[in-house]
């Protein structure tokens, strides 16, 4: 989509916690966002749906301790809307129910900023349903409330019309509740429910950590003390509660429980993150790596302007191609530049890359490893190759090519750092035991978080973690450093990994983290 010339605001609804549950027109709107300031309750992993490069920024608003104040994210919009940026206002739930997007929009308007409001899947519908318990049932009521279960400005039970939901035969649903519960459960029996009616407590919905407390209106109070009940919880009070027996499904994914943490940059783990979050699995992603491009120098200038006098160019990832591509540009070039040369790809994902501009690979190897692409190039002696990548690599390609009488050119395109943020609340994650998979995509994921922990520390680190490995290679980097590999993908892409990871799981079900529902 092509951005505005002034500035616009996105108030996207996030949708529940699931990543699956943002709208299609909330991811593309994340697709193109400058600016993403998201809350608490939005899902960070849905921030791999933005650009490489947008700012995103945290606008929490944990209970007790708001990292950002109302008025600082307010001030926050208008000054980068006014600076001509696109900023999505990513908001849990949907941002007209029970939370302050209607104050947003409303300040937008006055300040003559233009906006749109993309709604999300509300917590008080999908939670229940997450659950297994239907809001409706044409057998049971036909009906149901949703109410705030505290006020907006403090933690006590806002004005309700208590004497209407004693009488009423419809399914309640209380947001925001777990610490007035015991006044909602006292309200609703003095103004007629029946202690016997069942009711519910369901913390962190649609999520993997998901827990269910059944209860009956009498008892709730207590056994949520007793459960240790903390928010975020949606409260479900009716018959329907009782359905939740037949109904109940999302426990029932390979995944559920599971929480896999995924190690590569956050624009690159979209589809292995879905993957594993749709088969039920948390899935933190904390980065070990980042890539920065090279300076655009006018030696390099001239060696892409010279490209077209290679007979090949061999390409070993998605990030080569897009820093390559990235660089004709800047350089006054396209895809013309390539005319006459042959390009081969490491694998499908290389390929797909590839064609996004254009280009269609002549040499994929059926392994998707570097040891194979040589022998799918077939070079001829003294044909003249190029390989863009990273500027600290394996070189097996290059000696397999230069067996095959090859002269070889490695241009370096960017550097593989170590991602600090991202390597430090991994290392955090593991020191807690708040794992039980990591996912390793390439060596370099796993080697630049080996190298800040002292070898000795790795195997407690990992003594109780499973490690899921994309191939032989990043298998080879993980053993050479004394860690045993429980998976690797036999296929040697992001699905494929995932699903060698449920297939796992569907035989090894894991206990739980922390799992306290009944």
């Amino acid at each position: 989509m092509a951005k505005r010339r002034g500035g616009k605001v996105y108030l996207v609804g996030a949708g529940p916690g699931d990543v699956g549950l943002i709208t299609v027109r909330g991811a593309e709107c994340l697709s193109f966002a400058d600016v993403v300031l998201y809350d608490n309750l939005a899902n960070e992993a849905l921030l791999c749906h933005a650009p490489e490069g947008a700012e995103l920024i945290f606008a929490g608003k944990r209970p007790g301790d708001h990292s950002m104040t109302q008025e600082e994210t307010n001030t926050t919009l208008l000054d980068r809307a006014r600076a001509g940026k696109i900023v999505v206002r990513l908001k849990g739930g949907d941002p007209f129910i029970f939370g302050r997007g209607g104050e947003e929009a409303i300040l937008l308007a006055e300040h003559g900023i233009p906006f749109e409001v993309v709604p999300g899947i509300s917590s008080a519908l999908a939670v229940p349903a997450y659950a297994g318990i239907p809001l409706t049932h044409r057998d049971v009521n036909l009906a149901f409330h949703v109410v705030a279960g505290h006020d907006r400005d403090s933690d006590d039970t806002p004005e309700i019309e208590w004497e209407s939901l004693g009488r009423s035969d419809g399914t309640i649903v209380f947001l925001m509740s777990v610490r007035n519960v015991r006044e909602i459960v006292a309200q609703l029996i003095k103004h007629g429910k029946s202690p016997d009616t069942p009711a519910a407590m369901i913390r962190w919905g649609t999520m993997p950590e998901q827990e269910t407390l059944v209860s009956t209106l009498g008892e709730l109070a207590q056994d949520a003390t007793r459960m240790n009940f903390l928010p975020p919880a949606v409260t479900v009070v009716g018959p329907v509660v009782a359905l939740r027996g037949l109904v109940k499904w999302a426990e029932k994914r390979p995944l559920f429980g599971v929480r896999a943490a995924v190690t590569r940059p956050l624009a690159q783990s979209c589809e292995l993150m879905q993957c594993l979050a749709h088969a039920g699995a948390d899935v933190p992603v904390m980065p070990t790596i980042a890539t920065r491009p090279r300076a655009l120098t006018p030696d390099r200038r001239r060696e892409l302007q010279n490209i077209g006098s290679y007979q090949w160019i061999a390409l070993t990832s998605a990030n080569a191609v897009e820093v390559l591509f990235k660089q004709l540009d800047a350089s006054g070039l396209d895809t013309r530049a390539l005319a006459g040369v042959k390009v081969a790809a490491v694998g499908d994902k290389t390929a797909e890359a590839l064609r996004a501009h254009g280009v269609r690979a002549d040499a994929v190897p059926k392994g998707f490893v570097q040891e194979k692409l040589a022998a799918a190039m077939a070079v001829e002696k003294g044909s003249r190759v190029l390989i863009p990548r990273a500027s600290v690599a394996r070189d097996q390609l290059e000696k397999d090519l230069a067996a095959r009488g090859a002269e070889v050119h490695v241009l370096p395109l960017y550097d593989t750092e170590g991602d600090r943020d991202g390597i430090a609340r991994l290392r955090h994650a593991l020191t807690q035991g708040r794992l039980h998979l990591v996912t390793f995509t390439s060596p370099s994921t796993f080697e630049r978080f080996a190298e800040t922990v002292k070898a000795k520390d790795l195997p407690r680190l990992f003594a109780d973690v499973h490690i899921a490995s994309i191939g032989p290679t990043t298998s080879a980097a993980i053993r050479d450093a004394g860690l045993p590999v429980t998976i690797e993908a036999s296929r040697h892409t992001a699905a494929g990994l995932a699903e060698e990871i449920i297939s796992h799981y569907r035989k090894n079900r894991p206990a739980r983290v922390d799992d306290t529902a009944s």
